[in-house]
């Protein structure tokens, strides 16, 4: 599978509904990507301090506990996840949360609503390729 061009690429997948995990889990992981996914911003942050690396983070918004976009501010000023690419995947599109997304200084925004899997697939390949500027 190293022939693919997302070999070694680590995308963390952040998101409380398991349906929804599973069904990108599988989209990035038969593209290349090495996933991990995470129900609970709680448990993406645990991973986080305990050393893993993602090259990319995908996180809803919308999250029992902590939601998503606290849980940025709390990677961001800790500095848990590197030069990881942080990529909101919700369905939230106030301008409230455009906003707050981007004074965290979010990579990419997409609404879950409006992609579907393969569309996703392809507005991470474009934001991590640096395409979307």
């Amino acid at each position: 599978m190293s022939d693919q061009p997302n070999s070694n690429k680590k995308i963390l997948i952040v998101d409380d509904d398991k349906f929804l995990l599973d069904m990108y889990a599988l989209k990035f992981n038969k593209s290349g990507y090495e996933v991990k996914t995470c129900d609970s911003t709680d448990g993406c942050l645990k991973l986080l301090r305990e050393g893993y690396m993602p090259d990319i983070m995908l996180c809803d918004i919308v999250m029992p506990g902590m939601d998503g976009l606290d849980m940025v501010a709390t990677v961001r000023k800790e500095k848990l996840a590197g030069s990881a690419k942080v990529i909101m995947l919700t369905n939230q599109g106030s301008p409230e949360d455009l906003s707050r997304a981007k004074s965290l200084n979010v990579d990419g925004y997409i609404i879950k609503a409006t992609t579907i899997p393969s569309e996703v697939l392809a507005e991470v390949e474009k934001i991590i390729s640096g395409k979307n500027k």
